[in-house]
């Protein structure tokens, strides 16, 4: 980043930036990123235009550093509470909140020190080791001898032993993810605190050869009772090697090693999918799936079959024992806490409640954050020949704890009424 140059916008937020600020690979990264629905960027007559969308985060380019500011103002300890409730990670302990405001980089900061805090507890209590092949030269046998090795190399000579052995090292894929990712945080975070913790610790830890195998191995781990304490460590990982693109839960489509991006529809929609398991639990219901036996489909037009999905679908007891019913959550992402919701959203939620839930009383629920507190109204929707459909719309408070937000939604979600 020859310049320095810090651009800095909201969501669908745009900037003007001149025409020397990017270069043909920037375009080109940028381009992929709007195929992708993350941003736009237009030509404009003194250089580009550049719009962003509903992803947030930061974007590393040869010459300027672009960071797009969620529109929704969360603390920076209330954020990784989420964002760690969303991934089932551990919260940050209160010990190490002085590292958990929000910096200049934003949500990149944010998860480096996760990311630092996790591999800290590793060291101190001691990286995993294992059994690793090794072949070496050596005085004395140990292991196996090469006996290939010693033939063509030391032409019967026997003063030195080509020797194939396994010795427990700390050299194994479950630590190289993580040395990998401390290396990629350093190029994200600005604090000077921060950037020389990342780099005292990741000494402590071997490298992949690339993010890319890094990644490969990460799909690859299963966890067991030997590597289950790395779990939390590899979460974080994951986020900053992938560019903020997590399995089922972000766009997996992030910049690589050079930013962290995080979709924020889909944190929000992780975030609801949490929220809604874990206040159905105490009155019976589960989570189902939405497609197959459950699924809602549209057949015979032009084209694929097409479908609707809602983000959530619960199963609840009803007031007959052998029944069920069902109870259609959709995740929002918009400011319905000072807008009314829109006419497709309400379509939407009527398509829901007329394929899941009963005939003389269908139902369906809108999450959305908000600020200030908990907000739940109901919206009745009524033709000439009675009521259409009640949607619930409920607002999440952000400064809130998710676990306070739970309790909350199961007190507010229409458990009796189903």
């Amino acid at each position: 980043m020859p310049d320095g140059t810090e651009i800095r916008l909201g969501e669908y937020g745009s900037a003007l930036l001149k025409a020397e600020q990017l270069t043909p690979r920037d375009v080109e990264r940028l381009r992929t990123l709007q195929a992708r629905g993350c941003l736009s960027l237009d030509q404009a007559p003194a250089g580009w235009r550049l719009k962003a969308d509903a992803t947030v985060g930061i974007l590393v380019l040869d010459r300027i550093r672009l960071v797009v500011e969620p529109k929704f103002a969360v603390p920076g300890e209330q954020l990784m509470s989420w964002l760690a409730y969303a991934l089932g990670a551990p919260a940050p302990l209160p010990t190490t909140a002085r590292r958990w405001a929000t910096g200049p980089e934003g949500y990149a900061g944010l998860v480096a020190a996760a990311l630092l805090e996790q591999c800290e507890q590793l060291v101190r209590e001691g990286l995993r080791r294992d059994y690793v092949p090794r072949q070496s030269l050596e005085p004395v046998l140990r292991g196996r001898l090469d006996f290939a090795a010693q033939v063509s190399r030391r032409y019967g000579q026997l003063d030195q032993l080509h020797v194939r052995a396994f010795d427990r090292e700390p050299d194994i894929w479950d630590n190289r993810v993580l040395g990998t990712a401390l290396r990629v945080a350093r190029t994200l975070a600005t604090q000077a605190d921060l950037v020389r913790d990342l780099h005292t610790i990741a000494d402590a830890f071997p490298q992949a050869p690339t993010p890319d195998a890094a990644l490969r191995a990460l799909d690859r781990t299963r966890y067991t009772r030997l590597n289950a304490r790395y779990r939390t460590a590899h979460i974080w990982a994951r986020l900053l090697l992938r560019g903020g693109g997590v399995t089922d839960l972000l766009t997996d489509h992030g910049s690589m090693a050079d930013g962290l991006l995080l979709a924020m529809p889909a944190l929000w929609e992780a975030v609801v999918r949490r929220l809604a398991t874990e206040a159905a639990a105490p009155h019976g219901g589960h989570l189902v799936p939405s497609s197959g036996a459950t699924g809602i489909t549209v057949r015979g037009d032009l084209g694929n079959t097409s479908a609707f999905r809602p983000d959530v679908l619960l199963s609840l007891p009803g007031q007959d024992s052998a029944a069920r019913t069902l109870l259609p959550v959709d995740a929002k992402y918009k400011r319905y806490d000072r807008y009314g919701v829109g006419a497709d959203d309400i379509h939407q939620l009527l398509t829901y409640s007329a394929g899941y839930t009963s005939r003389p009383d269908p139902r369906a629920v809108i999450v959305h954050p908000g600020l200030g507190g908990h907000a739940h109204r109901v919206l009745q929707v009524s033709g000439p020949r009675g009521t259409l459909g009640r949607i619930h719309v409920l607002g999440i408070d952000t400064h809130a704890v998710p676990q306070q937000a739970a309790v909350w939604m199961r007190s507010a979600l229409p458990w009796a009424e189903c």
